[in-house]
């Protein structure tokens, strides 16, 4: 009996025991799911959270333009010639296509080529607190830089800016509130084009205007390029533009060949230059198309529009995206192209090789 007893009792306790660890497993699978679960759940609210970012980060892009926000800029213009005139068309033209015509107001002036203007009309933009200023050439880019050292500043057609700024760790960028476009094509490749249309020239003239110390920096580096090939060459400066006709009399009665480089001086009195060099026969070779359809044979050209377009994107990016002028490196164009004048050329009896496109006529 007390053994039948013993054997019921430990039979009552292996069942019970077997219950037990049947609940205990059930409850650590549990445990286990609810582990696994929580990494997930903490995964999905992650995904939630980029997402809810991204599209704000998206609707503030979209909203970048401030929809009462009209924009004040200031456009300073050295003088008139076509290389300015096209430079400021195409800055007009990437702001107005970026901000929108309504959000965007230009105010244009030219300073006829006077140094006092330049002065005049930068101190004037800063007096009205305009949101950004253009400075279309040299003398304009200095003027401004002198009135403010604040309103942001972007120049155009400026040949070398650390020459213009007087920088002399030059880095790519100014580390001031100055950045812009430079019209500089390659000085080597220019004089190259003199050698191929001229290889039979003695002495080349160098004329430029000595106040523009853009153009004297362009005559150094072809002074080394003919150096360079042994070619003489001989320099013809003037002040300003009452000194032309005389300088270039001068000249054409002691050169082979002129070269004028991206000089706004002479872009401006081309029909002078014309009328001296044409009936001497002295060929003229150009920095730049202007002054190339003014009195040139041939150029290796830029697009004075497109470096104006390109300072516009960056006067975007400065006003709207918050770019720092300070460290925006300038910019330079894209391409170069040889051209010539064909009823020059004609008139001087010089053959233009294949791979020159003809200036188109007015």
């Amino acid at each position: 009996m007390r053994k039948g007893m013993e054997e019921y009792v430990m039979k009552k306790l292996n069942k019970l025991m077997s219950v037990a660890m049947s609940a205990a497993m059930v409850m650590s699978l549990a445990a286990c799911g609810s582990a696994a679960e929580e990494p997930a759940a903490a995964a999905d609210t992650a995904t939630e959270t980029k997402t809810e970012e991204a599209a704000g980060t998206a609707s503030t892009e979209a909203s970048a333009v401030d929809s009462d926000k009209v924009y004040q800029i200031g456009i300073l213009q050295q003088l008139e010639h076509p290389a300015l005139d096209a430079a400021s068309e195409g800055f007009e033209a990437a702001l107005t296509e970026l901000l929108g015509a309504d959000h965007v107001k230009f105010d244009l002036q030219n300073a006829q080529g006077e140094q006092a203007n330049c002065a005049t009309i930068s101190n004037n933009f800063v007096a009205g607190n305009y949101d950004l200023i253009l400075a279309n050439a040299t003398t304009a880019l200095q003027c401004a830089g002198a009135a403010t050292s604040t309103i942001p500043i972007l120049g155009t057609s400026i040949t070398d800016y650390a020459t213009a700024l007087e920088i002399d760790d030059w880095t790519g960028a100014t580390g001031r509130n100055i950045s812009g476009t430079s019209d500089l094509a390659p000085i080597a490749e220019q004089e190259k084009m003199l050698a191929e249309l001229f290889p039979d020239a003695k002495t080349v003239g160098i004329l430029y205007c000595s106040a523009e110390p853009n153009s004297k920096y362009q005559a150094a580096e072809f002074e080394k390029a003919l150096d360079a090939d042994n070619i003489s060459y001989k320099e013809y400066t003037a002040a300003d533009s009452n000194d032309i006709a005389s300088v270039v009399q001068t000249a054409v009665t002691e050169v082979d060949v002129i070269y004028i480089p991206t000089d706004n001086t002479m872009a401006g009195n081309t029909e002078t230059i014309n009328n001296i060099t044409l009936p001497a026969g002295i060929p003229v070779i150009a920095g730049e198309e202007g002054i190339c359809k003014g009195c040139g044979v041939a150029t290796l050209s830029i697009s004075y529009y497109d470096i104006g377009y390109k300072a516009g994107e960056m006067a975007y990016d400065i006003l709207v995206n918050g770019a720092d002028i300070t460290t925006m490196n300038i910019e330079y164009a894209p391409q170069v192209t040889k051209e010539y004048n064909a009823s020059i050329a004609e008139q001087l009896g010089v053959t233009i090789p294949d791979g020159y496109t003809a200036i188109a006529a007015e």
